[in-house]
């Protein structure tokens, strides 16, 4: 996490980052008793955060630090790197991790903590509603209030919620209201769920260099084949680290779609009103936090459009300036990258647009 010479502010337009993470203190507090008093059985956060929050290398330090300044440091890093405005959304797992007592309170807190922060800094910070699943209908109140009262402009769910997906019925109400405020949802990784999390960990492999982008990646495809799209048409749904693998799946998931359609094997498998790849193009957003790579990002700009692609950094887990210098040269009209930057996510997120 070197920070070399800073980046010059653009030229024409703003740069957004549009998945930055933080956590207040009280609930990385709560994170770390539960991981001390073993307060649940989910091996994949006691592998990551285990680290994240107890381990005195010079990584994880930083990084809890950094999490929890939203202010004067967060701003320092922001201006070294030439952002203009990040998007904040809490880090995983979030509220999800707790019961559908605890998960709720810590959001509503959460929230009032963000709000707050915000307020201080209404030109650098915008931020996502964070919410609980595993209480549904509070989670739907939490959007609503977000949305109405705290001035968030999105909701961030961090995949799984105790090893169960947003496709199950009992959570479409949290679409529902999503798309009757027009806020989108930023489904983000946290670590995999128990059914899978054990090949990983055992390889190293659980974290963000592979089991985030397989469990998130796996979710946002439960999402669309279980027909949610069909029953909310214009629901939002965002994804980070450039769609997490499915831009570059698109061909063969369509193919095989509708293959296993036609064979009747699953029965959870129905046929849809559209392809896998027109909700991608039409329901869904990605963005390129920890992917600051020419070929995949202009990969997904070919595939779903320059209207589906923005700019995000990953910060604090991955704040690299370089990767703000190649994300500014990327071979794209200049119209275009006003709209990588800054015009997509004024858009989705509902924000005010600068000139």
């Amino acid at each position: 996490m070197s920070t070399p010479t800073h980046v010059p502010p653009a030229q024409g337009y703003r740069r957004i980052a549009t998945e930055e993470a933080f956590a207040p203190g009280f609930v990385i507090d709560a994170f770390i008793d539960m991981i001390r008093n073993k307060k649940v059985d989910d091996p994949a956060f006691e592998s990551l955060h285990g680290f994240y929050l107890l381990s005195q290398a010079p990584r994880a330090v930083e990084i809890r630090e950094r999490l929890k300044d939203v202010g004067e440091m967060r701003i320092a890093h922001m201006d070294a790197a030439g952002i203009d405005l990040q998007i904040l959304a809490i880090t995983a797992p979030g509220p999800q991790i707790f019961d559908a007592v605890t998960g709720p309170a810590i959001a509503r807190d959460a929230n009032d903590w963000l709000a707050a922060a915000i307020a201080k800094h209404p030109r650098r910070f915008v931020g996502l509603t964070a919410i609980a699943p595993q209480a549904p209908q509070l989670a739907v109140q939490e959007i609503e209030r977000g949305a109405r009262k705290l001035g968030l402009k999105g909701v961030i769910i961090n995949s799984h919620t105790h090893d169960e997906y947003l496709d199950e019925a009992k959570f479409w109400p949290i679409f529902e209201a999503a798309e009757a405020l027009d806020t989108p949802i930023y489904l983000h990784p946290t670590g995999p769920s128990r059914r899978m999390a054990a090949p990983l960990i055992e390889a190293g492999l659980d974290g963000a260099i592979y089991g985030f982008g397989v469990d998130t990646g796996m979710h946002a495809l439960r999402i669309i084949t279980s027909g949610v799209f069909d029953r909310f048409p214009k629901l939002k749904l965002v994804l980070g680290h450039c769609g997490e693998a499915l831009p570059f799946w698109l061909f063969r998931l369509d193919f095989m779609h509708a293959a296993t359609v036609r064979a009747g094997r699953y029965p959870r498998i129905k046929p849809l009103q559209r392809s896998i790849s027109e909700y991608m193009r039409e329901n869904v957003y990605v963005t390129t936090s920890g992917m600051a790579w020419e070929p995949a990002i202009m990969f997904c700009h070919k595939v779903l459009g320059a209207d589906r692609v923005l700019y995000a950094m990953d910060y604090p887990y991955q704040y690299v300036l370089d990767e703000v210098r190649d994300s500014d040269a990327l071979p794209m009209t200049d119209a275009e990258r006003k709209a990588f930057f800054q015009g997509n996510a004024e858009r989705v997120f509902g924000l005010q647009p600068v000139l």
